[in-house]
Formats: structure tokens, C-alpha cells, sequence
């Protein structure tokens, strides 16, 4: 049976996707390049993205789903906007703009679910299919470009000409075949534009398309479980989770769509800017009541508030010495470490003599190292 791809467009459109293409279930385009950007080690410490089993996947897509005919992938916008006089304001904390908002997984899945719910009831047969968004071990830029959605841009974004980057993806694989597939979007159309690479505070692009995840804001602040590299802090500028600075430059984010989703719309400024001395003194009952239900949640505290230790210290304002110098006693000791070289950044003399009494106690030796490579 090949069900029309129109119907299945339609119904995609009435659940509230803003972009829905399909695309023959084969292998990404684009898995050589990855393989070789993980055999450089660009992943970082995400060594799930380069485990064999999720390679495997990659590389057959019928090892996700036995007789996976069909992808469907969809799209939906998130953009909103806020004063750039707030989000730059250095006193703040800034969140990559999609997580303003509630949680996109707790908003795309249910209705992929519903999509493949209908498509089953509507074609009459048992299909096999599967859902995912941004979890799965699919090459979801790729196979969103290969289903006509847009191009790659030069900082590895899926770009779509009309709408801009700023919107979430998710993929329905089902055995079910269509009667008609999209044609792949053009491969690029960045042309000689080099904004999003010159713009990049930690120069994460070492040449087009490709980016180095070890030096990408959005993985240190994020993907990044451990310590910060201290060469890059004082690039990080006031970016607390994710970063957003090579979609924010790019010339074809001005035919952004504004979000039509309830959830993804900013109700309070602090959501994607909240400030510093707040994050600062975040505990974990606080850090849960207020980023609940919000992709930052997953971060968890210890984390945020290690990101607002290194944005505080780029900051530089005397103010938040004394919410750094309580952090130099919290549990965790990546919360210490990086407090500490905070203090180090605005403290003066007087931070320097608080560390130099902290080293003497401190019992973690690589908080130790933190403060032995700051005090003078």
C-alpha cells in the first residue's frame, strides 16, 4: 500500500507542526563525515554518540526498526524575542532561546505519537513505527534536509530559507511507503557568508560545517559533566545554558517565525535571563521549583550554578562576592572550583586572601589545583 503523502502532510499541519517532509528510510548522506568528525574526537564527552551500537543504527536504519520503509520528520518553531538590552545585560545569566520555555520533548512527542496513532488507524494496517525527538540515534539534520525541510549552514544548523533555524525537529520511522517522497533540500546556501563562524566567541568552527563540540558553549555549558576549561571561561561571556550567537548573526534568521505554541512563549523575562546572584544562590529545592518541567531541569543544579560561577566571574562586579565565597563551602566540588575562580576574576586582594585561607581546608585536590593555578 503507498498512502498519500499529502494526507499525511495535512494531518501533520493539524497537530501543530510548522514543517513536515518525508524522505526514504536509508542511511544519512552525511554519516561518513560524522564518523570521521568522531574519530577526531569533536564529541567531546559524549561517548554516546560514537558507541558501536548507536553507529550500527546509523549505519542501517532497520536495526532501529525492522523494515523501516519511510521517514517522517517534522519541524516547529520556538523563536520568541526579547529586548537585546536585557540579554546582553552582563548581570544576567542567558539561556539559549529554546529553552524559554517548557520542556519541546513534553510538547513534540505526544504529538508524533498522534501522527503515527492516526497514520496506523488511517492505512487499516499493523505497522511497526517509532517516535523520536532529539533522543534517538538518527543523524536528525541530515535526514531532515534529505526530507526537503532546508540546508546545512555552515554552522552545522539545519536552515530552512523561509523560516530561519530556530525551530525543533522530530522523526517518525514507519514501515508504511508513500506515494510520493520530498526532494532534498539544496546541500547548502550559505554562499560565501562566514558570520556565524566569525561570531562564535570560542572559535568551536574550525572550518565550515564542521564544529569542534570541546570548544562549543552549548556543550560546556551543558554536555559537559566535569570542569570547564579555564582558557575558555572568560570567553563565555554571560551564556549560562546552551548559546545561540551563530544562529543569532546568521542573515537567514531574519524570516524566523514566531512560535504559535503556548508553551515555548516567554510569560517572565527571568526564564531566559535571570540573574546572576539569583543562579548564584540556587539550591536544589529552589533550582527544582523554578525549572521544573523546563529542558533546564535536566542540567540539574550543581551545573547551572557552575556556569553562573564562571559567568559572575566574567561579569566582574564586586557584588557577588559574598555568594561567591559561600559557594567555596557547597557540596559539590565543581561548584567550589569554579567559584573559586570567580573570585579570583573580581575579588582583589581580598579574594585572594579568602582562597589562599579556603586552599589550607579545601579536602578535593582538583578543587586544590583550581586554586593553586589563580592565587598569586
Amino acid at each position: 500500500m503507498l498512502f498519500p503523502s499529502e494526507r499525511l502532510k495535512s494531518r501533520a499541519l493539524e497537530l501543530g507542526f510548522n514543517l513536515v517532509g518525508i524522505t526514504p528510510a536509508q542511511p544519512s548522506p552525511t554519516l561518513d563525515a560524522y564518523l570521521r568528525w568522531i574519530e577526531a574526537g569533536m564529541h567531546g564527552d559524549m561517548g554516546y554518540m560514537a558507541r558501536p551500537d548507536r553507529v550500527e543504527r546509523r549505519r542501517d536504519l532497520n536495526v532501529i526498526l525492522p523494515g523501516v520503509r519511510s521517514l517522517v520528520v517534522v519541524g516547529l518553531d520556538y523563536t520568541a524575542s526579547l529586548p537585546d538590552e536585557l540579554l546582553n545585560d552582563p548581570s544576567r545569566g542567558r539561556f539559549a532561546a529554546y529553552a524559554w520555555g517548557l520542556d519541546y520533548h513534553e510538547v513534540m512527542l505526544p504529538r508524533l505519537e498522534a501522527l503515527a496513532e492516526w497514520l496506523a488507524e488511517e492505512s487499516g494496517l499493523s505497522l511497526r513505527q517509532r517516535a523520536y525527538v532529539d533522543t534517538g540515534p538518527l543523524l536528525e539534520r541530515s535526514h531532515a534536509q534529505q526530507a526537503g525541510l532546508g540546508f546545512i549552514g555552515k554552522n552545522t544548523m539545519l536552515i530552512h530559507p523561509r523560516r530561519g533555524s530556530t525551530f525543533f525537529l522530530g522523526e517518525l520511522m514507519t514501515d508504511l511507503e508513500f506515494d510520493r517522497y520530498d526532494e532534498p533540500g539544496r546541500e547548502t546556501m550559505c554562499g560565501s557568508c562566514t558570520r556565524c563562524l566569525v561570531a562564535c566567541p570560542t572559535r568551536a568552527f574550525p572550518r565550515p560545517h564542521v564544529l569542534d563540540a570541546r570548544r562549543c558553549i552549548s556543550y560546556l555549558t551543558i554536555e559537559n559533566k566535569g570542569w570547564i576549561d579555564p582558557a575558555l571561561r572568560p570567553l563565555m561571556g554571560n551564556w549560562v545554558y546552551g548559546c545561540d550567537v551563530c544562529q543569532d548573526v546568521c542573515p537567514w534568521q531574519r524570516f524566523a517565525v514566531p512560535t504559535r505554541v503556548e508553551a515555548f512563549r516567554i510569560d517572565d523575562p527571568n526564564r531566559a535571563a535571570p540573574p546572576l546572584l539569583e543562579l548564584l544562590a540556587l539550591d536544589d529545592e529552589r533550582f527544582r521549583a523554578r525549572y521544573a518541567g523546563s529542558p533546564v531541569e535536566r542540567l540539574r543544579r550543581d551545573r547551572l550554578v557552575r556556569n553562573a560561577c564562571v559567568a559572575a566571574g566574567n561579569w566582574g562586579d564586586e557584588s557577588a562576592m559574598p555568594l561567591l565565597a559561600s559557594l567555596l563551602a557547597d557540596r559539590s566540588p565543581l561548584v567550589r572550583g569554579h567559584a573559586a575562580w570567580a573570585l579570583s576574576r573580581i575579588g582583589g586582594s581580598a579574594g585572594q586572601q579568602m582562597l589562599r585561607r579556603h586552599y589550607d581546608t579545601e579536602p578535593d585536590e582538583e578543587v586544590r589545583r583550581e586554586i593553586q593555578a589563580v592565587i598569586s
